[in-house]
């Protein structure tokens, strides 16, 4: 791929992680090293990400919820795709009435972007050696697990393109 001011160093590559809830309802984070040299300016570029989360419970007249997010950067809550340094979130949902029974409800499912439109060259640029993965659930009662697959190569950036990636991933995550 041509991306001005980034030369891939690498073939394709997968990397895989996966987080467990140690409390249900608390957010639970994990650190994906990247290990990158940031002497040699080393960055990686995220071509398509994978996530999956378990399935919400189903506990009757209760809506329940399972997130997840990727992000180039440590965060205190549950991120979305419209947060500068999220990746990629997930979003598991049984939305219930209050006479609905616990096999009822509606399920709906979220996970956005799983890879990149074919005009595009990537979904982000991660800067810095690691990347996080969060997940937290909402009105069940047993911990929840997500796991990803970050897809992507790494590349070394022009001295100017990665001071700018770097300075742009550490105040994203203010």
């Amino acid at each position: 791929m041509a991306i001005k001011g980034l030369s891939s160093t690498s073939s394709p590559l997968q990397i895989s992680s996966a987080i467990i809830e140690v409390v249900p309802g608390t957010l639970a984070q994990d650190t994906i090293e990247l290990n990158l040299n940031p002497l040699d300016n080393e960055v990686f570029v995220v071509t398509q990400v994978n996530l999956d989360v378990d399935a919400p419970d189903s506990v009757s007249a209760v809506s329940t919820r399972v997130q997840a997010s990727l992000s180039s950067t440590t965060r205190a809550t549950i991120g979305t795709i419209q947060n500068q340094n999220v990746l990629a979130a997930a979003d598991r949902q049984i939305i219930c009435n209050a006479g609905m029974t616990a096999d009822g409800g509606h399920v709906f499912d979220r996970e956005d972007p799983t890879f990149t439109a074919l005009s595009e060259d990537y979904i982000g640029i991660i800067a810095t050696s690691n990347a996080f993965l969060q997940v937290i659930s909402t009105g069940g009662g047993n911990p929840k697990n997500a796991r990803v697959r970050i897809f992507g190569f790494r590349a070394k950036a022009a001295a100017s393109v990665y001071a700018a990636l770097v300075q742009s991933e550490v105040l994203s995550g203010l």
